[in-house]
Protein backbone atom coordinates (compact mmCIF):
# COMPACT_ATOMS: atom_id res chain seq x y z
CA UNK A 1 0.00 0.00 0.00
CA UNK A 2 1.27 3.62 -1.04
CA UNK A 3 -0.41 6.26 0.69
CA UNK A 4 0.11 9.52 -1.29
CA UNK A 5 -0.71 13.00 0.41
CA UNK A 6 -1.44 16.11 -1.49
CA UNK A 7 -2.75 17.84 0.88
CA UNK A 8 -2.35 17.59 5.03
CA UNK A 9 -4.44 20.41 5.93
CA UNK A 10 -8.10 21.54 6.98
CA UNK A 11 -10.74 22.70 3.85
CA UNK A 12 -9.46 25.85 3.87
CA UNK A 13 -5.90 25.06 4.24
CA UNK A 14 -3.07 26.59 6.31
CA UNK A 15 -2.80 29.41 6.54
CA UNK A 16 -6.37 30.21 5.72
CA UNK A 17 -6.75 32.41 2.95
CA UNK A 18 -7.47 36.39 4.45
CA UNK A 19 -6.93 35.02 8.13
CA UNK A 20 -5.01 37.41 10.29
CA UNK A 21 -4.54 35.74 13.07
CA UNK A 22 -0.73 34.29 14.45
CA UNK A 23 -0.75 31.15 13.23
CA UNK A 24 -2.08 32.04 9.65
CA UNK A 25 0.23 35.01 9.51
CA UNK A 26 3.32 33.26 10.11
CA UNK A 27 3.32 30.96 7.49
CA UNK A 28 3.00 31.34 3.71
CA UNK A 29 0.47 31.30 1.11
CA UNK A 30 -0.40 27.48 0.54
CA UNK A 31 1.44 26.16 2.82
CA UNK A 32 -0.40 23.06 3.60
CA UNK A 33 -3.14 22.35 1.12
CA UNK A 34 -6.63 21.24 1.76
CA UNK A 35 -6.50 17.32 2.64
CA UNK A 36 -6.11 15.28 -0.02
CA UNK A 37 -5.56 11.58 -0.55
CA UNK A 38 -4.33 8.56 -3.41
CA UNK A 39 -4.07 4.96 -2.64
CA UNK A 40 -1.55 2.84 -4.84
CA UNK A 41 -1.99 5.60 -7.48
CA UNK A 42 -5.37 4.17 -8.21
CA UNK A 43 -7.63 4.91 -5.23
CA UNK A 44 -8.82 8.95 -3.99
CA UNK A 45 -10.41 9.53 -0.88
CA UNK A 46 -13.53 9.58 -0.13
CA UNK A 47 -13.37 5.46 -1.07
CA UNK A 48 -15.93 5.02 -4.10
CA UNK A 49 -16.36 3.30 -7.13
CA UNK A 50 -13.30 0.88 -6.18
CA UNK A 51 -11.16 -1.31 -8.52
CA UNK A 52 -11.24 -4.93 -8.09
CA UNK A 53 -9.70 -5.61 -5.02
CA UNK A 54 -10.38 -2.82 -3.02
CA UNK A 55 -13.07 -2.59 -0.10
CA UNK A 56 -14.22 -0.18 2.37
CA UNK A 57 -13.96 -0.97 6.30
CA UNK A 58 -15.42 0.80 9.32
CA UNK A 59 -18.33 2.43 7.45
CA UNK A 60 -16.73 3.59 4.34
CA UNK A 61 -14.06 5.43 6.67
CA UNK A 62 -11.80 2.52 5.98
CA UNK A 63 -9.92 1.08 2.86
CA UNK A 64 -8.44 -2.90 2.52
CA UNK A 65 -5.87 -2.99 -0.24
CA UNK A 66 -5.79 -5.93 -2.12
CA UNK A 67 -2.28 -6.81 -0.74
CA UNK A 68 -3.93 -6.89 2.84
CA UNK A 69 -2.93 -3.39 4.13
CA UNK A 70 -5.35 -1.52 5.84
CA UNK A 71 -5.42 2.54 5.90
CA UNK A 72 -7.98 4.35 8.28
CA UNK A 73 -9.22 8.09 7.85
CA UNK A 74 -10.81 10.14 10.83
CA UNK A 75 -11.53 13.85 9.84
CA UNK A 76 -12.86 16.19 12.26
CA UNK A 77 -16.51 15.77 14.29
CA UNK A 78 -16.54 11.81 13.37
CA UNK A 79 -17.14 9.89 16.47
CA UNK A 80 -14.34 6.65 16.71
CA UNK A 81 -15.29 3.23 14.83
CA UNK A 82 -16.29 -0.04 16.51
CA UNK A 83 -13.45 -1.89 17.56
CA UNK A 84 -12.38 -4.62 14.46
CA UNK A 85 -9.65 -7.92 15.03
CA UNK A 86 -6.26 -6.10 14.14
CA UNK A 87 -5.03 -2.38 14.13
CA UNK A 88 -5.16 -0.81 10.83
CA UNK A 89 -1.42 -0.40 9.52
CA UNK A 90 -2.07 3.66 8.84
CA UNK A 91 -4.76 5.72 9.92
CA UNK A 92 -4.93 9.76 8.85
CA UNK A 93 -6.83 11.79 12.06
CA UNK A 94 -7.62 15.34 12.79
CA UNK A 95 -6.12 15.62 16.12
CA UNK A 96 -5.91 19.24 16.89
CA UNK A 97 -9.55 18.84 18.84
CA UNK A 98 -10.10 16.26 20.15
CA UNK A 99 -6.13 14.26 19.97
CA UNK A 100 -8.02 12.03 22.94
CA UNK A 101 -9.69 9.65 19.41
CA UNK A 102 -5.93 8.48 19.22
CA UNK A 103 -6.40 7.01 22.61
CA UNK A 104 -9.77 5.64 21.64
CA UNK A 105 -8.66 4.49 18.57
CA UNK A 106 -5.69 2.89 20.34
CA UNK A 107 -7.80 1.39 23.26
CA UNK A 108 -10.23 0.01 20.73
CA UNK A 109 -7.00 -2.12 19.08
CA UNK A 110 -8.18 -0.07 15.57
CA UNK A 111 -3.91 1.50 16.16
CA UNK A 112 -1.35 -0.25 17.50
CA UNK A 113 2.25 -0.22 18.27
CA UNK A 114 3.15 -0.90 14.81
CA UNK A 115 0.65 1.98 13.49
CA UNK A 116 1.61 4.84 11.39
CA UNK A 117 -0.52 7.61 12.71
CA UNK A 118 -0.46 10.94 10.92
CA UNK A 119 -2.30 13.91 11.69
CA UNK A 120 -4.07 15.74 8.94
CA UNK A 121 -6.73 18.12 8.74
CA UNK A 122 -3.85 20.61 9.85
CA UNK A 123 -4.90 24.30 10.56
CA UNK A 124 -4.91 27.58 12.61
CA UNK A 125 -6.45 25.44 15.93
CA UNK A 126 -2.32 25.45 16.51
CA UNK A 127 -0.22 27.96 16.99
CA UNK A 128 3.00 26.60 15.23
CA UNK A 129 4.58 23.95 12.97
CA UNK A 130 7.25 23.80 16.06
CA UNK A 131 4.07 23.27 18.36
CA UNK A 132 2.38 20.77 16.03
CA UNK A 133 5.88 18.52 16.20
CA UNK A 134 6.06 19.10 20.05
CA UNK A 135 2.64 17.96 20.72
CA UNK A 136 2.58 14.85 17.55
CA UNK A 137 5.56 13.74 19.90
CA UNK A 138 3.70 13.18 22.92
CA UNK A 139 1.03 11.35 21.31
CA UNK A 140 2.85 9.19 18.92
CA UNK A 141 1.89 10.76 15.70
CA UNK A 142 3.42 12.49 12.74
CA UNK A 143 3.02 15.11 10.07
CA UNK A 144 4.34 15.26 6.52
CA UNK A 145 4.60 17.71 3.82
CA UNK A 146 1.88 17.95 1.10
CA UNK A 147 2.84 15.50 -1.41
CA UNK A 148 4.52 13.04 1.14
CA UNK A 149 3.88 9.40 0.30
CA UNK A 150 3.76 7.73 3.55
CA UNK A 151 3.96 3.86 4.02
CA UNK A 152 3.25 1.30 7.19
CA UNK A 153 5.87 1.17 9.49
CA UNK A 154 6.81 4.71 9.49
CA UNK A 155 7.47 6.64 12.58
CA UNK A 156 7.85 5.16 15.32
CA UNK A 157 6.13 5.95 18.94
CA UNK A 158 9.06 7.63 21.69
CA UNK A 159 8.80 6.28 24.86
CA UNK A 160 6.96 9.01 27.20
CA UNK A 161 8.93 9.70 30.62
CA UNK A 162 8.56 8.14 33.39
CA UNK A 163 7.39 10.93 35.34
CA UNK A 164 7.11 14.25 34.60
CA UNK A 165 6.33 17.34 36.74
CA UNK A 166 4.13 20.53 35.35
CA UNK A 167 4.62 23.69 37.49
CA UNK A 168 2.84 26.82 36.82
CA UNK A 169 0.57 29.86 39.03
CA UNK A 170 -3.30 30.00 39.06
CA UNK A 171 -5.10 29.58 35.39
CA UNK A 172 -1.27 29.13 33.52
CA UNK A 173 -2.70 26.34 31.74
CA UNK A 174 -0.30 23.64 33.68
CA UNK A 175 -3.77 21.11 33.68
CA UNK A 176 -4.74 21.44 30.31
CA UNK A 177 -0.87 20.98 29.23
CA UNK A 178 -0.50 17.96 31.96
CA UNK A 179 -4.16 16.41 29.97
CA UNK A 180 -2.74 16.92 26.91
CA UNK A 181 0.43 14.46 27.75
CA UNK A 182 -1.53 11.62 27.94
CA UNK A 183 -4.34 12.29 25.80
CA UNK A 184 -3.09 9.85 23.27
CA UNK A 185 -3.23 7.44 26.51
CA UNK A 186 -5.69 4.59 25.95
CA UNK A 187 -5.89 3.81 29.65
CA UNK A 188 -5.44 6.85 32.22
CA UNK A 189 -6.23 7.08 35.68
CA UNK A 190 -7.08 10.72 36.86
CA UNK A 191 -6.09 11.25 40.63
CA UNK A 192 -7.68 14.01 41.62
CA UNK A 193 -6.95 15.05 45.02
CA UNK A 194 -9.43 18.21 45.79
CA UNK A 195 -11.27 19.09 48.52
CA UNK A 196 -15.26 18.23 48.67
CA UNK A 197 -16.89 21.26 46.88
CA UNK A 198 -19.89 21.05 48.87
CA UNK A 199 -21.10 24.81 49.53
CA UNK A 200 -18.87 25.94 47.34
CA UNK A 201 -19.98 26.95 43.78
CA UNK A 202 -16.68 28.27 42.11
CA UNK A 203 -14.98 25.41 43.46
CA UNK A 204 -18.07 23.31 41.95
CA UNK A 205 -17.48 24.86 38.52
CA UNK A 206 -13.94 24.77 38.74
CA UNK A 207 -13.67 20.71 38.99
CA UNK A 208 -16.97 20.15 36.80
CA UNK A 209 -14.83 22.36 34.23
CA UNK A 210 -11.62 19.85 34.51
CA UNK A 211 -14.01 16.96 34.75
CA UNK A 212 -15.54 18.23 31.13
CA UNK A 213 -12.41 18.67 29.74
CA UNK A 214 -10.68 15.16 30.24
CA UNK A 215 -11.25 12.23 27.43
CA UNK A 216 -14.73 10.16 28.82
CA UNK A 217 -12.48 7.15 28.82
CA UNK A 218 -10.28 7.79 31.38
CA UNK A 219 -11.01 6.50 34.92
CA UNK A 220 -11.04 9.22 37.89
CA UNK A 221 -9.83 7.97 41.53
CA UNK A 222 -10.48 10.73 44.10
CA UNK A 223 -8.07 9.92 46.92
CA UNK A 224 -5.31 12.03 48.98
CA UNK A 225 -3.19 8.55 49.90
CA UNK A 226 -0.83 9.65 46.70
CA UNK A 227 1.76 7.20 47.31
CA UNK A 228 -0.47 4.30 47.04
CA UNK A 229 -2.36 5.09 44.03
CA UNK A 230 1.30 5.24 42.76
CA UNK A 231 2.72 2.17 43.89
CA UNK A 232 -0.31 0.14 42.71
CA UNK A 233 -0.87 1.82 39.41
CA UNK A 234 -1.44 -0.37 36.53
CA UNK A 235 -1.95 2.48 33.97
CA UNK A 236 -0.15 5.95 33.36
CA UNK A 237 -1.56 8.37 36.32
CA UNK A 238 -2.29 11.99 35.65
CA UNK A 239 -2.17 13.81 39.45
CA UNK A 240 -3.68 17.36 39.73
CA UNK A 241 -2.56 18.24 41.84
CA UNK A 242 0.00 18.77 44.91
CA UNK A 243 -1.08 21.46 45.80
CA UNK A 244 -4.33 20.75 46.87
CA UNK A 245 -3.00 17.36 47.88
CA UNK A 246 -0.57 19.00 50.66
CA UNK A 247 -3.46 21.31 51.60
CA UNK A 248 -5.51 18.44 52.41
CA UNK A 249 -2.64 16.59 53.97
CA UNK A 250 -2.64 19.95 56.53
CA UNK A 251 -6.20 19.42 57.40
CA UNK A 252 -6.25 15.46 57.79
CA UNK A 253 -2.97 16.31 60.49
CA UNK A 254 -4.44 19.48 62.12
CA UNK A 255 -1.21 20.92 61.04
CA UNK A 256 -2.02 24.28 60.10
CA UNK A 257 -1.81 25.61 64.13
CA UNK A 258 -0.56 22.27 65.11
CA UNK A 259 3.13 19.46 64.96
CA UNK A 260 3.89 19.15 61.20
CA UNK A 261 6.37 16.40 61.36
CA UNK A 262 3.01 14.16 59.76
CA UNK A 263 3.12 16.68 57.19
CA UNK A 264 6.88 15.80 56.63
CA UNK A 265 6.65 12.25 56.75
CA UNK A 266 3.88 12.27 54.30
CA UNK A 267 5.75 14.18 51.94
CA UNK A 268 8.89 11.30 52.22
CA UNK A 269 6.18 8.65 51.86
CA UNK A 270 5.31 10.49 48.11
CA UNK A 271 8.93 11.19 47.09
CA UNK A 272 9.78 7.34 47.72
CA UNK A 273 6.67 6.18 46.03
CA UNK A 274 7.35 8.51 43.36
CA UNK A 275 10.89 7.56 42.73
CA UNK A 276 9.96 3.94 41.85
CA UNK A 277 7.00 4.74 40.02
CA UNK A 278 5.51 0.81 38.48
CA UNK A 279 3.96 3.27 35.88
CA UNK A 280 4.07 7.11 33.83
CA UNK A 281 3.54 9.83 35.94
CA UNK A 282 1.91 13.46 35.05
CA UNK A 283 1.84 15.85 38.07
CA UNK A 284 0.50 19.32 38.32
CA UNK A 285 1.52 21.50 41.26
CA UNK A 286 1.63 25.08 41.99
CA UNK A 287 4.72 27.11 41.53
CA UNK A 288 4.90 29.41 44.86
CA UNK A 289 8.06 30.80 45.34
CA UNK A 290 7.07 34.11 42.70
CA UNK A 291 3.96 35.30 44.83
CA UNK A 292 3.78 37.98 47.63
CA UNK A 293 5.25 36.41 50.85
CA UNK A 294 1.74 34.92 53.22
CA UNK A 295 0.93 37.07 55.43
CA UNK A 296 0.23 34.20 58.49
CA UNK A 297 2.65 31.49 59.58
CA UNK A 298 0.27 28.94 58.59
CA UNK A 299 0.69 30.23 55.06
CA UNK A 300 3.90 30.48 54.91
CA UNK A 301 4.89 26.83 56.56
CA UNK A 302 2.56 25.93 53.63
CA UNK A 303 4.87 27.64 50.92
CA UNK A 304 7.58 26.64 51.72
CA UNK A 305 6.55 22.83 52.45
CA UNK A 306 5.10 22.62 48.69
CA UNK A 307 8.00 24.67 47.02
CA UNK A 308 10.37 21.53 49.00
CA UNK A 309 7.98 18.93 47.68
CA UNK A 310 8.26 20.34 44.21
CA UNK A 311 12.06 20.29 44.18
CA UNK A 312 12.20 17.11 45.59
CA UNK A 313 10.13 15.80 43.03
CA UNK A 314 11.58 17.83 40.25
CA UNK A 315 15.00 16.17 41.30
CA UNK A 316 13.67 12.76 40.98
CA UNK A 317 12.12 13.35 37.50
CA UNK A 318 12.82 13.14 34.00
CA UNK A 319 10.97 15.71 32.78
CA UNK A 320 9.82 19.34 34.40
CA UNK A 321 8.45 22.11 33.14
CA UNK A 322 7.24 25.55 33.78
CA UNK A 323 3.57 26.78 32.56
CA UNK A 324 3.15 30.35 31.70
CA UNK A 325 0.04 31.76 29.95
CA UNK A 326 -0.28 28.41 28.32
CA UNK A 327 3.28 28.26 26.86
CA UNK A 328 5.56 25.13 28.26
CA UNK A 329 9.29 26.34 28.97
CA UNK A 330 11.17 23.57 29.47
CA UNK A 331 13.72 22.64 32.99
Amino acid sequence: MKVLLTGTAGGAGWPEPGCLCASCAALPAGHRRPFGLVVDGRVTYPFRDLPAGYRTSAGGLGLVCPDGARLLHLPRGVPVPAPEPAPYDVVLIDLLGRPERLGELRRAGLAGAATTVVAVGLDHRIRSEDELARRLRLWGAIAVSDGTEVTPGQGVRARMPRRALLLGGSRSGKSAEAEARLAAEPHVTYVATGPSCAGDGEWAARVRAHRERRPAHWDTLETTDLATAIRSATTPLLIDGLGTWLAAVFDEHGAWEGDRAPVSARCDELVAAWRQAPQPLVAVSDEVGMGVVPATASGRAFRDALGRLNERLAAESEYVALVVAGRVLEL
